[in-house]
C-alpha cells in the first residue's frame, strides 16, 4: 500500500535534521515523511535572491512532484508553506504548523537580519547569540550547527524578507487563508501578541503543554500521535 506523503520543512536556517526523531515514531509508519532541505539551508542556494516567495515555489514544486497534499512546517517555514499552498494549482491542502510565525513578534531569530547590512556579519552575530543560548539548551546546540552550515547570503536575505513580510502583513492571516491549517503549540512559547491573535482566530489548534519550540525532540511520540489525529490518512 502506498502511504500518503507529508513534506517536512524546517525553520529559519535549519535543515531537515530537526525532524529526525519523528522518523522513529508511528508517524513514519503512517505516512511517507519527505523531509526536504531548502536551497541555502542544506541544499545548494538559489541563483539570485532568497525570499519566502521563492522558497514557497520550491516547496510547491517538491509537493507536486511527490503528490503530497500535506506539509509539516516548523517556525518561519509556516509562512513559506502558507505561500506555497496559496499558489495557483498547488497540491497542498493541509498545513501542519509547529509553532509557526503568527505575528511579527515571532520573528525571534529571522528578525535579527534586518539590523545588519552584511550577510557575514549577521551570521557571525547570530551564531554568537545561539552559542550563548546553547549553554542551557541542547536543542539550540543542534540548531546552531545547522545554521553554521547555512549559506550566509541566503540566511541574511531570508531573514530580511521575513522581517519585511511580517511588518507588512500578519503571518497568521496567511496561514488562515489556506485550505486547512492545524496549529501545534505550547502557549508558554508564544508572544503575547501571537496569543492574542490566536484567541481571536478560528484556526484549528492543538495545545501541547510542557513542550519546547523543538517539539520533534522534546516529545516526538506525543507529537506524532497528535499529527496523525489531525492529518487524516486519505
Amino acid at each position: 500500500m502506498t502511504l500518503p506523503t507529508i513534506v517536512l520543512v524546517a525553520g529559519f536556517g535549519d535543515t531537515c535534521s530537526v525532524f529526525e526523531p519523528l522518523l522513529g515514531t508511528k508517524l513514519a509508519q503512517t505516512y511517507n515523511l519527505a523531509a526536504i532541505d531548502l536551497p541555502g539551508f542544506g541544499a545548494p542556494p538559489l541563483a539570485g535572491r532568497t525570499t519566502l516567495e521563492r522558497l514557497a515555489e520550491f516547496v510547491d514544486t517538491q509537493a507536486r512532484r511527490r503528490g503530497a497534499t500535506r506539509v509539516l512546517a516548523h517556525s518561519v517555514a509556516s509562512i513559506t508553506a502558507s505561500l506555497a499552498a496559496l499558489r495557483a494549482g498547488s497540491s497542498i491542502d493541509t498545513i501542519l504548523s509547529l509553532e509557526g510565525n503568527l505575528t511579527a513578534d515571532d520573528a525571534y531569530f529571522s528578525g535579527m537580519a534586518a539590523a545588519f547590512v552584511s550577510p557575514d556579519e549577521f551570521r557571525s552575530a547570530f551564531l554568537v547569540r545561539l552559542g550563548d543560548l546553547a549553554r542551557n539548551d541542547v536543542n539550540i546546540e543542534r540548531y546552531r550547527s545547522a545554521v553554521e552550515g547555512a549559506d550566509a547570503q541566503a540566511l541574511w536575505e531570508l531573514g530580511v524578507d521575513a522581517h519585511a513580510l511580517s511588518a507588512a502583513q500578519t503571518p497568521g492571516d496567511l496561514l488562515a487563508k489556506t485550505q486547512r491549517a492545524v496549529y501545534f503549540y505550547n502557549p508558554a512559547n508564544l508572544s503575547a501578541a501571537s496569543l492574542a491573535w490566536l484567541q481571536k482566530s478560528t484556526l484549528e489548534r492543538i495545545c501541547l503543554p510542557g513542550t519546547s519550540h523543538w517539539k520533534c525532540f522534546d516529545q516526538p511520540e506525543l507529537l506524532a500521535e497528535r499529527i496523525i489525529e489531525k492529518a487524516g490518512t486519505g
